[in-house]
């Protein structure tokens, strides 16, 4: 890389791909005049964002911020950190602010008891209980600062930049904020990481210490295959939600918010998936270890280094009224030799218009090790060029 330059090879995907074509998903369609104020929508297995709007734009999580204390509890179980049975006590902070008497949501537990921790997990997961939360959180880190704390650090982690947390339940407060697309890489990690714990979303209720608890997740309701994650609502910042859904082997993760009911909420989840389920389809636009494309190589015995993704290249694609896609490889040069087979080298952004849809790692295919002296003297030259230019 010479004075923040960056070289990028343009590459037509559609005409390497025998002519693959997609569309704008909310023209193409028909999906118009979007309610929510932010929406991110993924398809999970090729990773092909179908609609973003405000996907970056920051949002208290409410109680989507329960999706970051169960990550870091679902951890700590599976690394055996903590055991299903171990209880933790209710102190008197859980049960004022997260119990009986706060007037939200309870799992009522009485207070100094001990409850075990997979009671609270459902207490959490099934029922959206704030006393849960705080229990737990009191029991892992000692006080709910400091595993709110944790769960910043764990969003940094995952890569959730723009999130951060000031407590385990979403309860207003000023730090908490996150985005639509943090949402739904937060939602896509839980359910590729603990697929166990995942099949909890979709539990219908429990009852714990004879209380009957139904699942507070209204999208479930809804019948069209969404099994998680949650919904919450945040005062100034409305509805929003965190869904997945699975039909005929395709799963979709979306996250959105700004709506002005839960009934509207409801309404728009619906629509948007199933547009999204209805008008696409998976499509192959590079096999796996197929060559996409070359990167220069400075001071190599080759000129070039051919490079390949690990896994096939899918993207998902509107079945009607496609657009063409376009990529390009996009890595740092000068890219000096020697370089080793299978090093990251660059990446193909795939994009529909100006949205970039897909991001996929491109390795090098072969081994190239260090040139003679012509090579480097080349090299050097056009190295000088650039810097020029």
């Amino acid at each position: 890389m010479i004075c923040g330059y960056t070289r990028s090879t343009l590459l037509m995907v559609a005409a390497m791909a025998g002519g693959l074509l997609t569309a704008s998903p909310s023209v193409a369609q028909g999906l118009t005049d979007l309610k929510a104020k932010q929406v991110y929508l993924v398809e999970s297995k090729s990773g092909t964002v179908l609609l973003a709007q405000n996907e970056n734009q920051a949002f208290p999580p409410a109680s989507l911020a329960k999706l970051m204390t169960m990550d870091l509890v679902f951890a700590a179980l599976t690394q055996g950190e903590l055991q299903p049975d171990k209880t933790f006590p209710v102190s008197e902070n859980a049960w004022r602010t997260g119990g009986a008497p706060s007037g939200t949501t309870t799992m009522f537990a009485a207070l100094r008891s001990q409850i075990p921790v997979m009671d609270l997990v459902r207490g959490v997961v099934v029922h959206n209980a704030n006393d849960a939360c705080i229990i737990l959180a009191e029991g892992i880190s000692g006080n709910e600062a400091s595993f709110a704390a944790r769960m910043t650090a764990r969003a940094r982690d995952l890569g959730l930049t723009r999130t951060t947390f000031g407590n385990s339940t979403g309860l207003p407060e000023q730090e908490s904020r996150t985005t639509a697309r943090d949402l739904v890489e937060l939602a896509r990690h839980i359910h590729t990481t603990y697929p166990d714990f995942y099949k909890l979303y979709i539990q219908p209720d429990f009852t714990w210490n004879k209380i009957f608890q139904r699942n507070k997740n209204p999208l479930l309701a809804l019948g069209i295959g969404i099994d998680g994650l949650g919904a919450g609502y945040a005062e100034g910042a409305g509805f929003a939600a965190v869904a997945s859904v699975e039909r005929n082997g395709t799963r979709l993760f979306m996250a959105l918010g700004g709506l002005a009911s839960d009934k509207e909420r409801s309404e728009e989840s619906r629509r948007i998936l199933e547009w999204a389920l209805s008008s696409f389809e998976t499509r192959t636009v590079f096999k796996a270890q197929e060559i996409i494309g070359q990167a220069a190589v400075y001071g190599g015995a080759r000129s070039h280094v051919d490079l390949v993704a690990k896994d096939s290249v899918d993207v998902y694609v509107p079945t009607k009224n496609p657009e063409r896609l376009s990529g390009r490889i996009v890595y740092h040069w000068p890219l000096r030799a020697p370089i080793e087979q299978g090093q990251q080298i660059g990446t193909l952004r795939i994009s529909e218009g100006e949205r970039e849809i897909k991001t996929v790692p491109l390795y090098a295919n072969q081994s190239v090790g260090v040139g003679g002296l012509v090579s480097k003297a080349t090299d050097a030259v056009l190295e000088l060029m650039f810097f020029w230019l």
